[in-house]
């Protein structure tokens, strides 16, 4: 029903984790460093995703939609570290209250360090608009790929989205060594969005024909069914991970916010598998 091309795959995997960073730079409270992070892995995908496709199986809208959205993402990477000195508001806030708090308990007056320059701060709406021609690439694939239909349009965007959510996760939890004092409200918002969108994953690749047909036997995936079982174990470990790793997050120590990012690196493991496998036993 669908082909697992790697050009495809990289340019969801750049929409999704694109969508979810506007998601968490629009609380303007975590670093400006973040965003550079997920604005160059995600800009070089897109790039990948072109050069890919040009090599192997061109795919002239979705490659037109990967160069469009590559190109919004270096304009607002250039956007932010041009504006890097203004820092982001509410983390400057958030460093000049404890400043305060501090000096208030200890006498010690220290000058905050990340004092705002004059002029304005990155413009986190620029980061909304290559996520969005992203996924309008990923929909022009399912709609006007090799086998176009409404149920593989839905796949694609439903693994763009889980996809996403669970690697911009992952990074985000290995932020919080450079950002220390970020409230974890972040990391539990992209893990919560992990969870919502495996169900829409798994439900849309059980919908007939899909793995249910591949569990049954009516596929041979040409494994006598293991590969089948495999998708069934990463889809169940998948969600598992994310419930520990919520869990993880309600505990008060600074090691449970580590000890979720280790869960999430698991995580990302059995989400690709979830998605990859899938889509491979369905091409």
């Amino acid at each position: 029903m669908i082909g697992l091309d790697a050009a495809t795959v990289l340019l969801q995997w750049a929409a999704g984790g694109l969508f979810f960073g506007w998601v968490t730079s629009r609380h303007r409270e975590v670093g400006l460093g973040y965003g550079w992070l997920l604005r160059v892995t995600y800009g070089v995908m897109l790039i990948a995703a072109v050069l890919v496709g040009l090599v192997f199986d061109s795919f002239l809208e979705r490659e037109v939609a990967a160069v469009v959205a590559a190109a919004l993402t270096a304009l607002a990477l250039w956007q932010s570290v041009q504006r890097r000195s203004a820092g982001v508001l509410h983390q400057r806030e958030l460093v000049e209250a404890r400043t305060e708090r501090v000096a208030a308990m200890t006498g010690i007056d220290r000058s905050e360090r990340q004092k705002v320059a004059d002029g304005p701060e990155f413009d986190h709406r620029l980061d909304l608009p290559p996520a969005v021609v992203a996924l309008i690439g990923v929909v022009l694939v399912g709609v006007l790929g090799p086998e176009p239909s409404v149920l593989t349009t839905a796949r694609l965007l439903a693994g763009a989205f889980f996809m996403g959510a669970v690697s911009d996760a992952m990074l985000l939890g290995h932020w919080y060594l450079v950002q220390p004092g970020l409230d974890r409200r972040f990391l539990s918002e992209l893990v919560r969005w992990t969870g919502i969108t495996w169900f829409p994953e798994v439900l849309l690749f059980l919908v007939p024909v899909g793995m249910a047909s591949v569990l049954s036997g009516a596929i041979d995936d040409g494994w006598g069914g293991m590969l089948g079982w495999f998708w069934a174990g990463c889809a169940v470990l998948t969600i598992a991970l994310v419930g520990v790793t919520v869990a993880a997050l309600r505990e008060r120590q600074y090691a449970a916010v580590m000890a979720a990012t280790g869960l999430l690196y698991l995580a990302i493991l059995t989400a690709f598998c979830t998605d990859l496998v899938a889509r491979a036993l369905l091409a």
